[in-house]
């Protein structure tokens, strides 16, 4: 313990889970993926536009300075060419901007006399400018932040990042090309929703921005949950998926991987954006220190709307797909079947003779997961489910970040005259009670619930996370070993799925 010293940059403690820092291992994982002869030219201009502790610029010093030592001997000489035309960074607050000099310069203040490389300016080339929102009735036209919340007094924080916060990024940099762009980007701001509780993500505005500059290289490590969710990200997710520059994906279901002590739902990712070459993509997914991989494959997989995440997954789906059967998707219903919000908790007794049954839930104890009562007159939409043998189930699921993964709650059977508030989801039309019975029998596996995780990455388990989970006939109940067997699973397949998905009690 005498001799120990630790890399001060790696005991940062993260200011939220939406600014988390970069442990300076994962930002040289990050550096790996680059061809390495980038750091063998004097040319090669690098930036950082969301920079917060400056671990990236400092790392990338470190590569250069070893990798121009025979183009520039003396080591002053090459420290000053790094620094002043080499290593570029825009911080996201006036904290990290003085972080970030201290880490690249050795000094926050790039003029003075500790500087390990003297600039005329305080800043070097590390900048930050406390800009505005600009609040359009109420959000910010550039990132969609609250004007409720952000729009405050000068001793607080805006949030506003000068890097998504113009039309132009080129001009920051007067029009300078950059080689690689690389980051860790803040990862969501509040909209002003749910009582204040509600966010939308903002990383994807720092990926399109910096494709707009038109790199060689870009790679960032952003949240996973663009791959099959997330507010407002349906453009993003299009444009990712269909662009075959991304060459390379580094994949993390458990957050914790790559952020010790720090949760994110769906997990993270890190990836890298080849402008000059196109084609299948490297895909590695993590799980603690094993590594499956890389596949080289597309990232959308024939009729699949959605990334699949992980590589055995990939290898289950395609034993499924080639069955060619119809998808369990087709019997699942739409959010609020009958029409009803989850506020509606029902009547505790019938009224009159017409009254159904409807299962509610919510924070009321007397009604959370009981049955109650409502007019039949209210029932606005699904009116032909009424007479239906189905399934309910909820449509918020047990969440996907405790590992081994539950993914749905339990279902049950739903007899005719019965309906359900928004809470629940319906499944059906079946013969009989025995189908129904026999329906959770298959819902109740491990190989129904892996095939819904790869596409279930938040607590939400709306109809479309059903798309890959094959129809069985129902006229029987289901196990694991039979749809092992009857989809030829491997030894490892089984193991992984198993290893997967906790037993539905």
């Amino acid at each position: 313990m005498n001799n120990y010293n630790p890399d001060v940059l790696s005991c940062l403690a993260n200011l939220s889970n939406d600014e988390v820092f970069t442990p300076p291992q994962l930002a040289n994982q990050m550096l790996d993926m680059l061809p390495q002869e980038l750091f063998r030219s004097p040319d090669t201009k690098f930036l950082d536009p969301c920079t917060k502790s400056g671990v990236f610029l400092r790392e990338i010093a470190k590569r250069l300075i070893d990798g121009l030592a025979d183009k520039i001997p003396d080591l002053q000489q090459r420290i000053d060419h790094i620094m002043h035309h080499q290593l570029y960074g825009i911080a996201i607050t006036r904290l990290t901007s003085l972080m970030s000099r201290r880490s690249l310069y050795c000094s926050k203040d790039a003029s003075g006399r500790y500087s390990i490389s003297q600039f005329k300016e305080a800043d070097g080339h590390i900048r930050f400018s406390g800009i505005e929102h600009t609040w359009v009735q109420g959000k910010c036209s550039y990132c969609g932040a609250s004007q409720e919340v952000y729009d405050r007094g000068n001793d607080l924080e805006s949030h506003a990042y000068e890097f998504i916060h113009t039309d132009n990024p080129k001009i920051l940099y007067n029009n300078m090309t950059f080689d690689v762009i690389i980051g860790n980007p803040p990862y969501q701001l509040s909209d002003g929703g749910g009582n204040g509780a509600s966010a939308m993500p903002i990383y994807q505005h720092f990926i399109e921005k910096a494709m707009n500059l038109n790199p060689r290289f870009l790679t960032m490590i952003i949240p996973a949950r663009w791959y099959a969710g997330g507010k407002g990200l349906d453009e993003f997710r299009n444009m990712m998926l269909n662009d075959d520059r991304i060459r390379i994906i580094h994949d993390f279901p458990d957050a914790s991987d790559c952020f010790s002590g720090v949760q994110i739902k769906g997990g993270v990712m890190y990836f890298l954006w080849n402008r000059d070459s196109r084609g299948l993509c490297s895909v590695y997914s993590h799980n603690g220190t094993q590594i499956d991989g890389p596949i080289i494959r597309p990232l959308l997989e024939k009729g699949s709307e959605t990334f699949v995440r992980y590589n055995i997954a990939v290898r289950v789906l395609r034993k499924v797909k080639a069955k060619k059967e119809n998808s369990f998707f087709n019997l699942v219903s739409s959010r609020m079947p009958f029409g009803i919000p989850n506020t509606y908790k029902g009547n505790k007794v019938k009224t009159n003779n017409d009254d159904l049954s409807i299962y509610v839930s919510g924070n009321d104890v007397e009604t959370k997961g009981t049955i109650a009562f409502v007019p039949k007159n209210n029932i606005i939409k699904g009116v032909e489910m009424i007479a239906w043998h189905k399934v309910f189930i909820s449509k918020a699921g047990s969440g996907s970040d405790s590992f081994p993964h539950s993914i749905l709650t339990k279902p049950f059977y739903g007899a005719p005259n019965t309906v359900c508030n928004e809470s629940y989801l319906v499944i059906g039309p079946f013969e009989n009670k025995n189908e129904c019975i026999n329906v959770m029998s298959y819902i109740h596996t491990k190989f129904f619930r892996f095939l819904v995780l790869q596409k279930k990455n938040s607590q939400n388990a709306a109809k479309g996370v059903y798309e890959f989970v094959p129809l069985q006939d129902f006229s029987r109940p289901w196990t694991d070993a039979d749809l092992y067997a009857k989809y030829g699973l491997t030894d490892d397949e089984i193991q992984f799925i198993e290893s997967m998905i906790r037993p539905m009690e």
